[in-house]
């Protein structure tokens, strides 16, 4: 089946509370959502994520002025070769970071057109389903004007339990001293049976970040994400053996050739690539098999509009526990609660959230079906 067009929808939509992070405020949620039209009219879609205040455009120009020209005519069932060549054609300019990014997005749009193609949901043609839900915890506590911490964030967290939630991941990074008591009163707020993760978004150096966790070991987290530069692979594995809770990054590492340099130097417990960043479903399955190689747990970071929620929970649903056993560890879901005008009415509310858990998506492709008119409400590039 050949491709017609592609398309590169910039979304954006401006938040009525901006929100802060370790790195700075959000005004705005925007993302890049990649249609990529069949000749039989037939559409796939994916998505290519925003970090953070990242501008939607450097995602989209790269589709426009590089991606696209190679791919009108060709088929789309030749999507790996698409994908190295598309790599190899930003190879001078890109590697890491927004080329990956870009490319990410388009490879979901494909292999959402090939599963509506064959009418199969995109697990069932990347290896088949180990699971057919998956444990969330929510992704919130960003830092907003006017509210008091932590008060406000137990509040959150209160909230959180009493919809099913079992697990949470704090927002941190906003200085050792003042994270270091908002921690320790969270989880005194909310006990010891609910897994509490902290994410600090690169906030700190090597010392800075062992101070933290040799002062929060009685506090169990379940892990420490992000809690020095994508650029410190020594410095993540200065600081692994230094507690009992996992540390964790990958978020800001694009590609399986990245990834495998932090495998072979032993530098994380937990690798979180993003679908929607890291090479879409082609490039993050070697990923997830590299983990496999070194013993090593992956859990995917999500972080996008309901298009990369379906597409990564397809992901998921394909993942090993690492090793298989009697009673793996089970995977886990980042299901991102703050605010985000378009994050499910863009997929006409199609994801499932029951007792904690969310259903894998059955239906053909990524398992969603796109609402057109959310899409052309927040596009910017019309």
């Amino acid at each position: 089946m050949e491709i017609k067009e592609v398309k590169a929808h910039i979304i954006r939509a401006p938040l009525d509370e901006p929100f802060a992070f370790s790195q700075g405020w959000a005004h705005n949620r925007c993302s890049v959502i990649v249609e990529v039209v069949c000749a039989n009219g037939e559409s796939g879609f994916g998505e290519c994520l925003c970090h953070g205040m990242q501008p939607p455009q450097i995602a989209a120009a790269f589709i426009e002025n590089c991606f696209t020209p190679y791919l009108i005519g060709r088929d789309i069932f030749d999507v790996e070769v698409l994908w190295e060549e598309l790599y190899n054609i930003s190879r001078p300019f890109g590697q890491q970071g927004a080329a990956v990014n870009a490319l990410s997005g388009v490879d979901i749009a494909i292999w959402d057109a090939i599963g509506k193609q064959l009418g199969k949901p995109v697990s069932k043609l990347i290896g088949g389903n180990f699971r057919d839900s998956v444990k969330a915890y929510a992704t919130g506590f960003y830092r907003k004007k006017g509210r008091k911490y932590p008060e406000d964030a137990i509040e959150e967290a209160k909230g959180y339990i009493s919809r099913g939630f079992k697990g949470m991941k704090l927002k941190t990074g906003f200085g050792v001293d003042e994270d270091l008591a908002y921690i320790k009163a969270v989880r005194e707020a909310v006990g010891y049976e609910v897994m509490l993760m902290a994410d600090f978004n690169s906030a700190y150096n090597q010392a800075e970040a062992r101070r933290l966790l040799l002062s929060l070991a009685p506090e169990k987290l379940e892990f420490y994400e992000e809690l020095l530069a994508p650029e410190d692979i020594a410095g993540y594995a200065s600081i692994r053996n230094l507690t009992t809770s996992y540390i964790a990054a990958g978020e800001e590492i694009f590609g399986k050739i990245a990834f495998k340099d932090w495998l072979a130097k032993g530098a994380l417990d937990i690798y979180q690539p993003d679908l929607c960043s890291s090479g879409g479903f082609t490039e993050c399955k070697k990923i997830a098999a590299l983990c496999q190689a070194y013993n090593t747990m992956l859990i995917p970071h999500v972080w996008g509009s309901g298009i990369g929620l379906a597409a990564s929970l397809q992901y998921i649903a394909t993942l090993p526990a690492t090793p298989l056993r009697g009673k793996p560890q089970e995977l886990l879901l980042e299901y991102d609660q703050s605010n985000h005008p378009f994050r499910l009415s863009l997929i006409n509310d199609g994801i499932v959230f029951k007792d904690g858990y969310v259903q894998i998506p059955t239906a053909p492709g990524i398992g969603i079906e796109v609402n057109r008119e959310v899409l052309e409400k927040y596009c910017i590039n019309k």
